[in-house]
């Protein structure tokens, strides 16, 4: 290597993964398509049944009919030997239709229900998984089994078939000739799983590499990647590490291509020689002969048909065996345990009678590896229709607990209720329409503003949406934009100011109508006329609905019904704006 670290060797960890993938596991997958299989299998089979016709009519045409000068006899077996051939075409059109069909919905399914199960995982998975890693397996690696989901179930069959069958075509010609083609195959098979062994090693070193390469490419090359990488200089260091991942992989990938070739290119050259020993074998004194010369040609081209499927599965061998570490890659994934997850009998409640009362009750959460509970004992009631703030300093735990009213977390103890019934007890589909967010962190997707919006409410007419808008006061600046709502946002919606942005969120979460709304520092990108504007929309829209709101300016919780001062967690202080600033304490220190 001229640049960057060597390739490293695959993970204790990852090599007992790998070998633990269950064959068993990987047969599940087709499952579902046990009859089309069965089909494909019954067409090799009458394939391979065929084609062993071949010989025999070659056997007969140098045997008989050229010697004899039988014209009818000739003209019989080559229209034999031409129909086995259209028939045996036809058979492997079919089967690769039927196969490649069964083996893209196999890779279909496998995506979708990756996709899914990490939809399902919870926040804290995303914040430890590199940005990045979760796209490489489900393109890169998902994308590396294409090959062997859609052709190694019917390279099996087929080569497996054949090589039954030709094997029995040439005992019924030589049995004598038989013993010596097949001396060969031991010492084959070892080689094979010699090969396979070290595929699967270099294949998980180069998924890893591959892994982190798109890591490089989504943190250096998102929006945010690009403008710290100008504003820091940092541009030719990042080519350079890029450079090195990409030679490391280059590496990689020819090994991996030519892991054994030269092992497998020895044993080619050894299945060539076997027709030059079967020719000196039909030529000795002891022989001389007991052997027509159609036996012995139509015995060769046998021979060469046997070899071909043997070393056909002992490819597949060996890339089904280099692919184990990419299905235990994916099942990795699936096999996640699901730390939020749906009820198994959720509560019967209905959304839209939720008056949404909302009480916490001694509720204590920390993070995994935190010093400590960032979330102590905390006991709150805010009644339907009104209005809690949280305040405190960083850290003390504020959007802690609006994540755990939105169930992005589960309390490690107490409890959170709406109108009386335990969250964890709802649908999670139920909670995300009474409980909306707007977060201090706005995420746009790169659609058209109108597409952003309906992503809230896929069935929300045009009315709603240009509603939602005004009521979240950016409806005139959408409309002053050349597309109008039509307008693409751009990555993360970097088109837009973080204002702009974030009151594209608030219109979003609004036109979902929840019970329930929690801003957790909702108007902290928006200038004072905005967050003016913002705040009259937000006291308009509170009626009938339970508000919680963080913030750090005090200026926009003057007029809450109730306060509750965190610090390290724990509630210090609770009342109104006036109540606590008599008080002399917490709250009227953060306020001076």
């Amino acid at each position: 290597m001229k640049s960057g670290r060597p390739p490293q060797p695959p993970t204790a960890a990852e090599r007992e993964q790998a070998s633990h993938v269950s064959l068993r596991r990987i047969a599940g997958l087709f499952a579902a398509y046990r009859w089309q299989l069965v089909l494909v299998t019954a067409i090799i089979v009458a394939s391979s049944a065929v084609s062993m016709a071949a010989p025999f009519l070659l056997r007969a045409v140098i045997d008989t009919a050229l010697p004899e000068r039988d014209l009818r006899l000739l003209v019989l077996l080559t229209a034999g030997m031409l129909a086995v051939a259209v028939a045996s075409a036809a058979f492997g059109i079919l089967q690769t239709w039927i196969s490649t069909r069964v083996g893209q919905h196999v890779m279909h399914r496998l995506r979708s229900n990756v996709f899914t199960h990490l939809q399902r995982q919870s926040v804290g998975f995303f914040t430890r998984t590199r940005s990045g890693e979760v796209q490489s397996r489900i393109t890169n690696d998902i994308g590396s089994m294409q090959a062997v989901v859609t052709t190694t179930a019917t390279g099996i069959a087929t080569n497996l078939t054949t090589a039954v069958a030709t094997l029995a075509a040439m005992v019924a010609l030589s049995w004598q000739l038989s013993l010596i083609s097949l001396l060969v195959m031991p010492p084959a098979v070892l080689l094979a799983r010699k090969v396979g062994a070290l595929r699967r090693e270099l294949t998980a070193r180069r998924q890893r590499e591959l892994a982190d390469m798109n890591v490089t490419i989504e943190e250096s090359l998102s929006v945010s990647g690009v403008q710290l990488s100008k504003t820091l200089g940092t541009g030719p260091a990042l080519a350079e590490r890029f450079a090195a991942s990409s030679e490391r992989l280059t590496e990689l990938e020819l090994r991996s291509e030519l892991a054994g070739r030269w092992r497998m290119a020895t044993m080619g050259l050894v299945f060539a020689a076997v027709p030059a020993v079967i020719y000196l074998a039909a030529g000795l004194p002891a022989t001389a002969g007991q052997i027509s010369i159609g036996t012995v040609v139509a015995f060769t081209a046998l021979q060469n048909g046997l070899f071909r499927p043997l070393l056909g599965l002992m490819s597949v061998g060996i890339s089904l065996t280099s692919s184990l570490a990419l299905f235990a890659r994916i099942f990795e994934y699936l096999d996640l345990p699901v730390e939020i997850a749906d009820p198994a009998e959720p509560a019967d409640v209905d959304p839209e009678r939720l008056a949404g009362h909302v009480r916490f009750e001694q509720v204590s959460f920390g993070y995994p590896g935190g010093p400590g509970p960032t979330v102590d004992g905390v006991d709150l009631d805010i009644p339907a229709g009104t209005t809690l703030a949280l305040v405190g300093q960083t850290g003390s735990g504020k959007s802690t607990l609006a994540a755990l009213l939105a169930r992005l977390h589960d309390p490690g103890s107490g409890r959170i209720t709406i109108d009386g019934v335990d969250i964890r007890t709802m649908a999670l589909a139920d909670l995300a329409r009474v409980v909306g967010m707007v977060s201090q962190e706005t995420y746009l997707l790169h659609a058209t503003v109108r597409e952003n919006l309906r992503y809230a409410k896929p069935a929300a007419s045009d009315a709603e949406i240009e509603q939602a808008a005004r009521d979240a006061q950016i409806h005139e600046h959408i409309m002053a934009l050349p597309e109008g709502y039509d307008t693409v946002v751009g990555s993360r919606g970097h088109r837009f100011s973080g204002g702009e942005k974030q009151r594209i969120a608030i219109a979003r979460t609004l036109l979902r109508n929840p019970q329930v709304l929690i801003l957790d520092e909702a108007t902290s990108a928006l200038d004072t006329r905005t967050e003016r504007a913002v705040q009259e929309a937000f006291d308009r829209l509170a009626a009938g609905r339970t508000t919680i709101t963080i913030a750090h300016r005090l200026s926009t919780v003057r007029g809450a019904d109730q306060i509750a001062v965190l610090d390290a967690g724990r509630v210090v202080e609770h009342g109104t704006h006036h109540s606590l600033l008599r008080r002399q304490g917490r709250y009227a220190a953060l306020a001076a």
